[in-house]
């Protein structure tokens, strides 16, 4: 993986991490480079993601206010296949419907991770998250309240992975 996924990567729970370095070398095998295009992201930035379409300019990315997301307990991820093969440049292929998508959703959903394609109400396919025995829709009251109590470490350390 390239030096932004791997910083990305290194503030995520461990086990999540080791599973997108599965994913990315399954595919990169096949011919496909991923990246991590977003990991751990504070509560202050969901809140502006949240925001946007809303109150700020752009269109609507997320149904999540901070606590909300995995993202903000370093227990989901975004990533996005290039265009180009694993030998070139990384270009972002953003259109969820091509094949390689397909593939990394796929992959993904084989090494147990949760694809937020599959979402009901609010599809998100770039995003793959490791929640364990926590609901995978959004975090609930005990995965909040042991990130009051001790951080993200106190989570990490709860989790049951499944």
């Amino acid at each position: 993986m390239d030096a932004i996924s791997e910083a990305r990567l290194s503030l995520v729970w461990p086990l999540l991490a080791a599973k997108i370095h599965t994913l990315a070398e399954m595919l990169l095998q096949e011919g496909i480079e991923i990246r991590v295009v977003q990991g751990l992201r504070s509560w202050t930035a969901q809140d502006a993601l949240y925001a946007q379409g809303r109150t700020a300019p752009g269109a609507v990315v997320t149904n999540c206010k901070g606590g909300d997301s995995y993202h903000n307990f370093g227990m989901a991820v975004d990533c996005v296949p290039s265009q180009f093969a694993p030998d070139q440049p990384y270009n972002p292929d953003w259109n969820p419907v091509h094949p390689t998508w397909k593939r990394m959703e796929s992959v993904a959903l084989s090494l147990g991770l949760t694809a937020g394609c599959n979402f009901r109400t609010f599809p998100d396919n770039p995003h793959f998250q490791l929640t364990g025995q926590f609901p995978a829709g959004a975090p609930d009251g005990e995965v909040k309240q042991l990130f009051k109590d001790g951080g993200m470490a106190a989570i990490w350390v709860e989790i049951q992975p499944v």
